[in-house]
């Protein structure tokens, strides 16, 4: 039962990733990318990740889309009615097959490591997801955590600068 919902989750999540490239009004765009996210979130709940799959839908498909939504919005982006150029599809076509063929061919060709992390699932189930991913992130990643929070600034204040008609 698990594993034919998660051809059903992996086939939404293609199509909408699919829509995501292939609608031409950007508002659609990027509801077929917040579909995409749910499937991801849906992905994480199956793998027994109730965190990463709470962080998934809050801010990605939550905060990072109302952003992206805002742009579009503040940009006023018009649906392109021109024909499309063929030769940038056949070329990223052909990106994406060799791609494919480079994945398929490295995934049958390899092992895997084997290699385990220092938290065991027993670990896991006694402290917590949470837990564990607050202490690593606020002690072994304390300063990549500092200097994505200074990004996030540095973005809002750009956002801030671009919004106004006069500085």
């Amino acid at each position: 039962m698990e594993l034919f919902f998660f051809a059903i989750v992996a086939l939404v999540a293609i199509v909408s990733g699919i829509m995501v490239t292939r609608c031409r009004n950007p508002i659609n765009s990027a509801l077929s990318l917040i579909l995409t996210f749910f499937c991801l979130a849906t992905f994480y709940v199956l793998l027994d990740a109730p965190f990463m799959a709470a962080i998934q839908v809050i801010v990605y498909a939550g905060a990072i889309m109302v952003l992206i939504v805002f742009v579009i919005m503040l940009l006023n982006l018009r649906t392109d009615t021109g024909r499309r150029y063929t030769h940038a599809v056949t070329i990223g076509s052909i990106i994406g097959a060799l791609t494919l063929i480079e994945i398929v061919y490295f995934y049958t060709r390899s092992g895997l490591t084997g290699i385990r992390g220092s938290f065991t699932p027993d670990a896991i189930q006694q402290v917590g997801h949470t837990e564990l991913i607050g202490r690593s992130m606020f002690t072994e990643f304390l300063l990549p955590f500092e200097i994505t929070s200074l990004l996030l600034l540095v973005a809002i204040i750009g956002a801030v600068v671009l919004a106004k008609r006069k500085i």
